[in-house]
């Protein structure tokens, strides 16, 4: 398991757009079980929306996009330094099947699907209790 303190580490995103709370598993060079437990005090509630609140499409793929980069980060036994990044090159084939919520746990899992170089293919599905609410295949460009 990999707790938050350890996940800032690796990624350089901080708070409000760090999007991965834990990693529960990893198999390096495989595929990664990320989670992010979804509160009310997401600051992205206010307005998305303030009658019946729904965390966007585009912060689920980025949540996923995060708990991948971890499995990159460990897979290639490198630590970020400041200059380095993962980008995304493409995102494809993305489903939305239901609504995340406040009081909602994602369960984010990505498995590798090819690398060439410092690109990875990653096939990612996000879940709550269960149920898939995500699923998407996307390229990241790896910056070390």
């Amino acid at each position: 398991m990999i707790d938050i303190n350890e996940i800032k580490q690796y990624l350089p995103h901080r708070y409000p757009f760090l999007l991965v709370d834990r990693i529960i598993e990893l198999e390096e060079n495989k595929r990664v079980v990320g989670i992010k437990n979804v509160t009310i005090n997401e600051p992205f509630f206010p307005g998305h929306f303030p009658h019946n609140p729904v965390m966007p499409g585009v912060l689920i793929i980025e949540a996923l996009a995060q708990t991948a980069a971890m499995l990159a980060f460990k897979s290639t036994g490198t630590k970020p330094n400041a200059d380095s990044n993962v980008y995304f090159a493409s995102v494809d084939g993305v489903r939305f099947k239901r609504p995340v919520v406040p009081g909602d746990q994602l369960v984010m899992e990505a498995e590798i699907v090819r690398t060439i170089r410092n690109m990875w293919k990653f096939k990612g599905v996000a879940r709550v209790d269960g149920q898939v609410a995500t699923e998407a295949e996307f390229m990241c460009a790896l910056k070390l």
